[in-house]
């Protein structure tokens, strides 16, 4: 087992959600994805090996659908397997209505397309990962800002941070992008959390979206510099009522990510999913809250 991403092909793209699998006192995956992939998780995880019975530890970053939408299918599939989450977002995965309810506000008609039925793990399944050591060598490390109970974990045999969002989302290869959809992207605590990921002194990171990169300290710069950079650019929208700049968003990174990334079709699949427009608008809805 290696730190190589299992890409869960959400929607048939290439490189958009990946599921990370390690030994961590028995097979450990982070991130399962959504529901809608996991039938192809599973006969992953069966080809690397793991059987129903074999999968030992769910590790969570957070528990947006996208990461971990299929965890209670899951839990019903590897009936040995703990789930491993913050302790403010393990009362959404045991009863997952108002999450479900939420990202319906945010995807309207495509929301069973994309993530499937979410069905709820039991709660004698679930272990606190802010509150207790992480299984084997992986480190649990709190990195608030994307939602302010995101975790990352650090393996600390190789140095490999299993990343979620926290770390920024890399389309193709193409520029690091910051996601920040509505509502509980968190600015500052961000930049804090970058801070201290610096201070870890890795060199590799392992992202939800995607892929293991091998530049952390670069791509955490251009995550903090993008970070500032967008919330100055909604700032001076909000102020000046300019209510066509998100859709410019969503044009500008759009160009910028295709005229560098490795796969034009890839960004343009994965920001159809996931628009610019609505990070955005998350970094709005977080401005007018904390004017």
């Amino acid at each position: 087992m290696n730190h190589a991403p299992i890409d869960l092909l959400h929607m048939g793209i290439e490189g958009a959600i990946a599921c990370y699998l390690m030994d961590a006192d028995g097979p450990a995956i982070v991130d399962p994805g959504p529901a809608t992939t996991l039938e192809r998780l599973a006969a992953e995880l069966a080809d690397r090996g793991v059987g129903n019975r074999d999968l030992r530890h769910v590790l969570i970053t957070h528990v947006h659908l996208d990461h971990a939408g299929a965890t209670g299918r899951l839990t019903e599939l590897y009936p040995r397997a703990t789930v491993h989450v913050h302790s403010d977002g393990a009362p959404h995965l045991v009863d997952p209505t108002r999450l479900v309810a939420s990202t319906r506000r945010t995807f309207g008609d495509r929301h069973d397309r994309l993530w499937g039925e979410v069905r709820p793990v039991p709660r004698d399944r679930v272990r606190l990962a802010d509150r207790r050591p992480g299984p084997g060598p992986l480190r649990v490390v709190p990195t608030p800002g994307h939602i302010s109970h995101h975790l990352a974990y650090l393996d600390e045999r190789n140095g490999t941070i299993y990343s979620g969002d926290s770390l920024g989302i890399v389309v193709a290869g193409g520029p690091t992008h910051p996601p920040t959809p509505p509502p509980a992207v968190d600015l500052p605590a961000w930049h804090q959390t970058l801070e201290e990921v610096r201070r870890l002194g890795s060199e590799r990171f392992a992202a939800t979206h995607f892929g293991v990169h091998n530049d952390l300290d670069a791509r955490v710069g251009a995550l903090d510099r993008r970070l500032h950079d967008i919330e100055a650019r909604v700032r001076r929208a909000l102020a000046s009522g300019d209510e066509e700049d998100a859709d410019r968003y969503q044009r500008e990174t759009l160009a910028e990510q295709s005229a560098h990334a490795d796969g034009k079709e890839v960004v343009e699949r994965y920001f159809a999913t996931f628009p610019a427009k609505t990070d955005w608008e998350g970094v709005a809805f977080f401005l007018r809250r904390n004017p």
